[in-house]
């Protein structure tokens, strides 16, 4: 394991970096008043998400809904019941509004995007949250950040989009996370595509350590075009994405990484920007949440990157017309 890997504070070595490494590190994006406050909304988001679980309500069991509890139980093995009965009962609603369409394919060769993963991990020590950008007005900006903005459209196209846009607090005394490649690469066949799909960041709100669940990755292996085994071991050749606080991690969609496990006694936040191409389905959809108040102080960029205009129209006379 590598702890000294090169930071940079220049985008064009960070596009550089992209191609060759897969990931780039950049050091103060954030300065240390914008980290403080985005802490501080963070922490009102986990508490208020922690004691408000999303849960609108359940739908209609059917009978391999053991097989996709078992895939889930499986791939997240630190859920706990609580949160693996909640996610069970999301998966029945959604399937619900769906009008009760079942998936062609298993649990396991569904595509990610279309099924609920857990919230909570790791006995609900560590936790997730999502639709920041409607959640709160830094996060607006954040999304349209130009450091990132740039490097994720020297990758993906200037009509790139955001897919997700949340965040992670890795629980204290946590093992990590299974290595992987992101959405949609998971579910392809291999050899994977020779061209990223997204790009991932994380926004650090603390301190990046080895020690407290720092971003693992593996350099160059974006280029094998193959998946990693879902397995939260070390690996050989895994370095960690050590960094101060208001730091900027940036890796490609295929290149391998996990969460780092969190031997100290502190949680480890972050902020986390998915983009990808404008073509992909999004892994979260949040417009059905922007109000009008919303739109209008909106840029249209952040509008666009959202996913407005960047969906699929009905063509045509609608039916009943």
């Amino acid at each position: 394991m590598n702890t000294e890997i090169q930071t940079t504070e220049n985008v064009e070595t960070a596009k550089s970096q992209l191609a060759l490494q897969g990931y780039a590190l950049i050091e103060g994006v954030l300065d240390n008043r914008e980290v403080e406050a985005l802490r501080d909304v963070m922490e009102e988001i986990f508490e208020h998400e922690r004691q408000n679980p999303y849960d609108p309500g359940d739908g209609q069991a059917l009978p391999d809904d053991d097989v996709m509890e078992k895939y889930i139980r499986e791939s997240y093995s630190t859920t706990s019941k609580q949160e693996l009965a909640r996610v069970m009962r999301l998966i029945r609603h959604t399937r619900e509004e769906n009008h009760h369409t079942p998936w062609p394919v298993p649990p396991d060769q569904v595509m990610k995007l279309f099924w609920h993963r857990p919230q909570f991990e790791h006995d609900d020590k560590t936790q997730f949250v999502n639709h920041l950008p409607v959640k709160g007005r830094l996060f607006e900006k954040l999304a349209e950040h130009p450091t990132v903005l740039a490097l994720a459209r020297s990758v993906l196209g200037n009509d790139c989009v955001l897919s997700e846009m949340g965040g992670n607090k890795i629980g204290p005394q946590t093992s990590g996370g299974p290595w992987h490649v992101d959405v949609p690469l998971g579910q392809l066949p291999e050899p994977l595509p020779d061209f990223p799909l997204s790009t991932q960041n994380v926004f650090m709100l603390d301190d990046f350590v080895p020690e407290n669940g720092a971003t693992r990755l593996v350099p160059a292996s974006h280029l094998r075009r193959k998946k990693p085994t879902w397995a939260n071991k070390a690996m050989d050749d895994e370095v960690v994405m050590a960094a101060p606080a208001g730091s900027m991690a940036i890796w490609l969609s295929n290149t391998w990484h996990r969460v780092g496990p969190n031997t100290t006694n502190r949680p480890r936040r972050a902020i986390l920007s998915y983009y990808t191409r404008c073509w992909i389905k999004p892994f979260a959809d949040s417009r059905p949440m922007v109000t009008p108040e919303m739109a209008q102080r909106f840029s249209p960029t952040l509008r666009y990157l959202l996913g407005f205009s960047a969906h699929g129209i009905c063509r045509g006379q609608p039916a009943g017309r």
